[in-house]
């Protein structure tokens, strides 16, 4: 739900997990401190970017979540007295960036909160698409279970295996953290820059995007969405990729081409890829990806715990209070 609070004057918009009782309430006794009043975007689906603009209109500060995008037509719809904006995100590829810049107003996000929970999703996904689990599920239902058989239903291992991880930032760490116990035997790294220190507890050795293709059994993209992201992963890095190799994405929809990556598996030249991110998202239900056995899709849920979910909303809520008072954020994204 999204909700715009004012204070005296000022107005805030504001988003809470509907389920997070506890949470909601403590938003409420702190924002009843400040004498607020709130205006509230009651559905659990994203507002309309119609009404967002007309609700915006005024405010001296806007929580918002990854479904709205700020960008100059909804700026210049809030007005001057618009001083800070609060993103339920980690993210921020939602936001204009430079028009925010340019117009002086400060950023809250949610960075570290969600990456145990985001990098726990990512070997889930991982495990789960490696070993073929959803078509051995179905297989169960559909009575395609009929006997024990050498070959049926194999996948690949990690034992022993070379993993890629495109962008060793908090995200990519946990990961990695959370597969070295499964045997890998070597990390590769690529991302704008060498991280030494980084990659120490692992052993990773950074290379070129073109050689962590070509080497990597698993690939792990958890990079952010830049302009030099942006179809990172396209037909030449897939045809660089081995043709047993699996593809794993909970970045962004929008570092992968998704056409190049349905040739990739629908031709068989790798062998499977598992996405929480897509484009659009939510994906249509008769988006060709959605054909393949061998491609499994989550809708977007790699932070979705209660209790990172929580932590999210009363983050976002104090950067967004701290903000409105003109103190230090508790996450401040510096521009």
């Amino acid at each position: 739900m999204i909700r715009k609070i004012l204070q005296k004057r000022s107005a805030v918009e504001h988003t809470c997990d509907p389920r997070a009782g506890k949470v909601e309430e403590t938003h409420l006794k702190q924002i009843n401190k400040i004498s607020c009043e709130v205006e509230q975007w009651n559905s659990d689906d994203p507002i309309p970017s119609k009404d967002l603009e007309q609700g915006v209109a005024g405010a001296y500060g806007l929580l918002c979540r990854l479904s709205d995008r700020v960008d100059k037509k909804l700026l210049d719809a809030a007005g001057a007295n618009l001083r800070v904006i609060s993103t339920l995100s980690v993210g921020v590829d939602h936001l204009a960036l430079d028009e925010i810049k340019k117009r002086g107003i400060r950023v809250g996000y949610t960075p570290g909160v969600l990456t145990d929970a985001t990098a726990e999703l990512a070997v889930s996904l991982l495990l789960t698409t490696c070993r073929r689990l959803p078509e051995a599920i179905e297989e169960v239902k559909n009575g395609g279970w009929s006997s024990w058989s050498p070959l049926w239903m194999c996948g690949y291992g990690l034992s022993e295996s070379t993993v890629g991880i495109v962008g060793l930032g908090r995200i990519g760490q946990a990961i990695a953290r959370r597969l070295k116990p499964f045997g890998v035997q070597r990390f590769l790294y690529t991302g704008r820059q060498p991280r030494p220190q980084e990659a120490a507890e692992f052993q990773a050795e950074f290379v070129p995007i073109a050689q962590l293709a070509a080497e990597s059994d698993f690939i792990v993209v958890s990079c952010s969405l830049t302009p030099a992201t942006r179809g990172l992963c396209n037909k030449d890095f897939f045809q660089k990729m081995k043709n047993t190799a699996v593809f794993i994405n909970i970045s962004r929809g929008d570092v992968v081409n998704q056409e190049d990556l349905y040739q990739a598996l629908a031709s068989g030249q790798i062998a499977a890829a598992g996405l929480d991110v897509t484009t659009p998202e939510p994906l249509p239900p008769s988006h060709p990806l959605l054909t393949l056995k061998n491609c499994v899709i989550l809708p977007h849920i790699g932070s979705a715990t209660y209790k990172t979910r929580n932590t999210m909303s009363l983050l976002a809520a104090n950067n967004l209070l701290a903000g409105l008072r003109g103190e230090p954020m508790p996450s401040e994204l510096k521009l």
